[in-house]
């Protein structure tokens, strides 16, 4: 009895001296050894990747030379379950000391803000890069098939396609314009898409995109965004010029000048985004809405108002015809008058 208990205490004293000298083992190799040979190399893990998608992926960036058995690392080691996008640091070596060094990293995110009121012009010059510059309109051609409604939508060119990104900060797995325009769009589809979708307005994407544009140049309060759209819809019902100054400052911005008051001698300018000159909307959007301006184009409100003027604090006086319009202007000059001498 006592020979078998020795026995079987041996037994477990090799087994668990055997566990220690591999786990000791491994732990000194890493300690000492840098997983995997070579430079590293910088590889990007987009969302929504799959742990076999990534497995491939690697294999193709030629960090590893069996996708299949460092997919098998990868669920080994549970990272599979908790797969992160970004770009990720690692060298050449075997499936097991790839994943070892990718189970340890995180990744390195990029942070880009599209900011509502951007124009093409803005924001080809945020990636000053001549290359990125390049993808930034190459992404803007593209149409993405992962979200099959928006084909038609993007059918213009990128300055209107501009209208369909959405005003956010995004975390990007690298500094890519193709990553941003990617994000953005989705975004846009589940904000603003959907809802047009629901509400059967889809088809009628594209001139909604352009009053959205109107209203974020317009209104610096959301709460006056929809009464400003419905200004603009009764303008045109009406046959009515718009006369939006942020469409002659567009124009003028197209041709190399920047204006920050509009003149009357601005107003000579030959563009079809002249809605002094040109009667209905401009021929694209004059930038990039935020949701707010969206959802204001979307339901605007119904009222009677055809004009409307800024006061210091860029609230503003609507009226219902033009005498009214000159009352609000001259109460506007006189309040701004005493808070001057004030």
């Amino acid at each position: 009895m006592f020979q078998k208990f020795l026995e079987w205490i041996i037994f477990l004293l090799s087994a668990a001296y055997f566990i220690y000298m591999v786990t000791l083992s491994t732990l000194w190799y890493e300690a000492r050894f840098e997983l995997g040979i070579g430079p590293e190399m910088i590889v990007v893990i987009t969302p929504g990747q799959s742990a076999m998608e990534v497995a491939e992926h690697f294999f193709s960036e030629g960090l590893v030379t069996d996708a299949s058995q460092f997919s098998h690392w990868m669920v080994k080691m549970g990272i599979d379950r908790k797969i992160q996008p970004g770009s990720y640091k690692l060298r050449k070596g075997s499936p097991w000391e790839v994943a070892k060094q990718f189970a340890s990293q995180k990744p390195s995110l990029v942070t880009r803000t599209i900011i509502p009121g951007s124009d093409l012009l803005t924001l080809r010059k945020d990636f000053q890069d001549s290359r990125q510059e390049s993808e930034l309109m190459e992404s803007l051609d593209a149409v993405y098939p992962s979200i099959p409604q928006m084909k038609a939508l993007l059918a213009g060119p990128p300055e209107m396609r501009i209208a369909f990104l959405l005003p956010e900060t995004y975390n990007l797995p690298a500094d890519e314009p193709e990553y941003l325009v990617s994000q953005s769009l989705q975004l846009w589809w589940e904000k603003i898409g959907i809802v047009l979708e629901k509400k059967g307005l889809l088809d009628r994407s594209g001139e909604l995109a352009v009053l959205a544009s109107l209203v974020e140049k317009e209104a610096r309060w959301n709460e006056e965004r929809p009464v400003i759209a419905g200004v603009i819809l009764n303008r045109l019902s009406k046959g009515m010029p718009l006369q939006i100054d942020a469409t002659v400052v567009y124009a003028w911005k197209l041709k190399g000048l920047d204006i920050d008051r509009v003149l009357y001698k601005h107003l000579e300018i030959e563009s079809e985004y002249n809605t002094y000159r040109y009667k209905g909307l401009p021929p694209s959007a004059i930038c990039i809405p935020s949701r707010d301006s969206w959802m204001a184009a979307i339901s605007p409100e119904k009222h009677d108002y055809l004009y409307y003027v800024a006061n210091q604090d860029g609230h503003h006086l609507f009226s219902r015809n033009f005498t009214e319009h000159k009352k609000a202007i001259e109460k506007i000059r006189r309040n701004t008058k005493n808070a001057n001498e004030n």
